[in-house]
């Protein structure tokens, strides 16, 4: 999360079990922060990684051009999966 950050404007409310509240609560304690500050931030963590894993992957030199090979090959025809999208 960016030190210079805009006005917080918005408001996201969720439930919790009790023994959740308490964990969250004593974590953000043991950081040095609101449970307010340790939740947004662990999520803002978990959506950035949870995006990544779904845009960016990586890949060693000789994996790169094996992926390039397979994407640069000819369209095959695929006749049953033509069938299978127009049912």
């Amino acid at each position: 999360m960016p030190l210079s950050s805009p006005s917080k404007t918005e408001r996201i409310n969720l439930r919790a079990s009790p023994a959740a509240k308490t964990l969250l609560q004593e974590a953000a304690e043991a950081c040095q922060k609101s449970v307010s500050e340790f939740i947004l931030e662990a999520s803002l963590t978990q959506a950035q990684q949870a995006l990544a894993d779904r845009r960016i992957f990586k890949l060693d030199e000789k994996a790169w051009k094996e992926f390039q090979r397979i994407l640069d090959r000819p369209v095959a025809s695929k006749p049953r999966l033509k069938m299978l999208l127009k049912a």
